[in-house]
């Protein structure tokens, strides 16, 4: 008998390992055997190689008085899911003689079903990525992995449906359908409420709009049935989409949990998690760690309707996501770093019931009430935010004004022009400047520093506040279009942040 080696890989976090998988064949009493730190699903591969090569090619490998060892390197790396049942099929073939292929610089990926079939498989992006990196030039994928495979350029990607097409592949030379590359992503707007829609709250607007053109986080709070709700579904509408760039990254982060359907539009992503998910739906973890909520509205926006109703641990782990723009997870499995740009956008009532200097109703809240609900946000995480919007009662009469259409789509493209400003002269939003970029890359007049330090110790602000005052400026004069942050821009800023108790 002989011997075969294929190359596979192996999702891990959101990026991609290489597996190179060895098959040796003996004469002797039968024995499949994977060995290399396989887990269940790995284990489970040698039922359903077995099937798949008898239901396909009418070969019983349990019938051939054979010893088979299956060596699944590097030995000490955990292999987990099930992504090498295609390279381990096609590798007993060729090691067995029966098949006789040229597999250098390629890459095999994909689970068979029993009768054969190969089955989508997720990660496959950032196995793709991994791929082209270290040199593969083909990869024999799942034929229900097409469309994201489309996103990958300078990689051949053979689409395999069944186990017997890839082995007529090369044994009969009945050749595999190839992905295209196409850069075109279909853009549906899941967003049905436009800004026009939204009657009055003019000063909620233009909050909403500051936010977006620099990246800022937001928090509307105010009485119920005010339009905050409203007001944070129009939000959406109003971000520019994703770079190719930025598109890849997130289409990345979908993949890696078998959503990628869900980012094939191409417009940013849109997380609003429930007030009573866990800390591990919305931070990330789990006994097999993966992405929360966080993570998934990289490059998007993150709402948290009911904001203090959440889960303390889940608002105070906001910390490092809001400062840093990744996550951290540590388990006993491992740790594992995962990307969380995303703008926040939360929504709260004053008090547990509401009315709490509505001007509408008495609020009916005890001390204990509201002592405990104020107390859920904490310092830091107030800090973090850099504008706090009042949504107040409207006027019967403005909901019966005219509105505005496709407000949304106009407002759009502003913000789209604004951040493009913002990368050419700055490289970056503005949310995302440093210190040393605040100093250097803001224009901040004197007359707006000496306003701001004067407010700053007035109001007893904190560094990180002055700080983000200043970006919160920045976007408000690059709205305004001017070059330097005057005192008129830093005023607006400073009336942003919190002023409730």
């Amino acid at each position: 008998m002989s011997f075969a080696r294929i190359q596979s890989a192996q999702l891990t976090g959101l990026g991609a390992t290489g597996v190179t998988i060895e098959i040796d064949v003996n004469k002797g009493l039968y024995l499949f055997q994977i060995v290399g730190l396989p887990d269940k699903a790995v284990e489970e591969a040698r039922e359903r190689v077995i099937s798949a090569v008898r239901n396909s090619l009418d070969i019983n490998i349990k019938g051939q008085n054979e010893k088979v060892i299956v060596s699944l390197s590097p030995a000490e790396l955990k292999k987990e899911g099930a992504y090498f049942d295609l390279a381990i099929a096609i590798g007993y073939l060729i090691a067995t003689e029966q098949l006789v292929a040229q597999t250098e610089h390629i890459l095999f990926i994909g689970e068979l079903a029993l009768n054969g079939e190969v089955r989508k498989v997720r990660g496959l992006l950032s196995i793709a990525v991994w791929a082209k990196s270290h040199g593969i030039k083909e990869l024999f994928i799942p034929e229900g992995n097409e469309e994201e495979s489309r996103l990958i350029e300078g990689i051949i990607f053979h689409l395999v449906p069944t186990f017997k097409d890839l082995v007529d592949h090369f044994l009969h030379g009945q050749k595999l359908r190839i992905s295209v590359f196409s850069t075109i992503r279909t853009l549906t707007e899941k967003n049905i409420t436009d800004f026009g829609d939204v009657r009055g709250q003019q000063s909620a607007k233009r909050a909403l709009t500051i936010a977006a053109a620099g990246g800022h986080n937001i928090v509307l709070f105010g009485p119920p049935g005010t339009g905050k709700t409203m007001l944070a579904r129009a939000f959406h509408g109003i971000i520019p989409e994703l770079t190719t760039d930025e598109f890849l990254e997130v289409a990345m982060i979908y993949s890696s949990i078998g959503l990628i359907d869900d980012m094939m539009n191409g417009t940013p992503p849109l997380r609003a998690p429930h007030h009573s998910a866990s800390h591990v739906a919305i931070i990330g973890g789990g006994s097999n760690i993966r992405p929360g909520d966080i993570t998934l509205a990289h490059r998007g926006v993150l709402y948290l309707d009911e904001f203090p109703e959440f889960d303390r641990r889940v608002i105070e782990a906001l910390r490092e996501p809001l400062e840093e723009g990744n996550i951290t997870v540590a388990r006993a499995k491992g740790s594992v770093r995962y990307p969380a740009k995303f703008i926040l956008l939360a929504a709260m009532n004053p008090c547990p019931c509401g009315y709490r200097g509505s001007g509408i109703k008495s609020c009916s809240c005890s001390g204990k009430e509201l002592s405990r609900y104020s107390k859920k946000l904490s310092g830091p995480i107030v800090d973090r935010i850099d504008l706090w919007v009042p949504v107040a009662h409207v006027a019967y009469e403005t909901l019966h004004q005219t509105t505005t259409i496709n407000e949304s789509s106009s407002l759009k493209m502003t913000i789209k022009n604004i951040r493009k400003k913002q990368y050419i002269e700055r490289n970056k939003l503005n949310c995302e400047l440093t210190t040393n970029d605040v100093q250097t890359k803001s224009d901040i007049t004197d007359e707006a520093k000496s306003l701001l330090q004067k407010s700053a110790e007035t109001l007893k602000l904190s560094p990180r506040v002055y700080l983000r005052i200043i970006k919160v400026a920045r976007t408000i004069a690059g709205i305004e279009d001017s070059t330097s942050i005057e005192p008129k821009h830093i005023l607006e800023a400073l009336q942003y942040r919190p002023k409730f108790d």
